[in-house]
């Protein structure tokens, strides 16, 4: 497959359990790989001999740092075509467990780092007129399912989406944004592996019967940024499992029906 023969592919948060998804899939369909995350281990990133790979170490929440890793990259690989805006994090569960810094750092890691991102890519992409930006926010940004500060951080990256797609769709530049709801990341797997009920708790709430995979995820990122979707922009697309369909816990005991 060769959907994206040709292009270059920004994906920051690249080691992760998603990233990797997304790095596998993109190269898979003939994309070259600017791959970006603050851990060394994606210097370590094998996406086979046939394909064409930039990696670079850094923070997205440090907007110098974000501008030199994409200059390096992109004089390895050439303009980016297509940014994944994947990186993002969360450790603080409760507003009450949420100190200052802990807010602060969230909001620089999952909303400010987007939009650093984003400014580094957006004049290769006007010269070039055309450009994807898809973000990957979460259920989170729609409503109040713990992790607060991340939560704030991806509502502000759905309203960002939609800034991007207003101002730059006249360039040929698109901007859509993914919203998982659990994923089975290896983050989920440790939890698992501490107790091995959480997954099968969770799954009760989700109208397909589970959690996402990263494959999901990065399958619906690929479309989006793909030509298939060329009238798509400024949009949100939940990649859940139904979870936001409605409550289907809820709904169960108010019917008192097993559906």
């Amino acid at each position: 497959m060769n959907g994206f023969a040709g292009s270059v592919v920004a994906i920051t948060g690249a080691a992760g359990g998603i990233g990797q998804s997304l790095c596998r899939c993109f190269a898979a369909h003939g994309a070259s790989i600017a791959a970006l995350d603050r851990s060394e281990a994606v210097l370590d990133l094998d996406l086979g001999a046939d394909v064409r790979l930039a990696t670079a170490v850094a923070d997205i929440a440090d907007a110098a740092s974000v501008s030199a890793a994409f200059a390096r990259m992109t004089a390895e690989l050439g303009a980016i075509d297509i940014l994944v805006n994947n990186a993002g994090y969360s450790d603080q569960p409760t507003f009450a467990r949420t100190n200052p810094e802990g807010w602060r750092r969230h909001i620089d890691g999952n909303l400010d780092g987007a939009y650093y991102c984003a400014h580094a890519v957006l004049e290769g992409m006007k010269a070039k007129g055309k450009g994807a930006i898809v973000t990957i926010g979460s259920v989170n940004g729609l409503g109040a399912l713990g992790d607060p500060a991340y939560s704030a951080a991806k509502a502000g990256l759905i309203s960002l989406t939609k800034s991007l797609a207003l101002e730059y769709g006249r360039f040929g530049i698109r901007a859509n944004i993914v919203l998982p709801g659990t994923v089975r990341t290896p983050l989920w797997e440790r939890r698992a592996a501490k107790d091995p009920s959480v997954l099968e708790t969770l799954r009760k709430w989700y109208p397909l019967g589970r959690i996402v995979d990263p494959d999901d995820v990065a399958n619906a990122v690929a479309f989006l940024a793909s030509d298939k979707a060329a009238a798509i922009t400024g949009t949100t697309l939940n990649v859940d499992c139904g979870l936001m369909a409605g409550n289907i816990v809820m709904a169960r005991e108010l019917t008192l029906e097993d559906f």
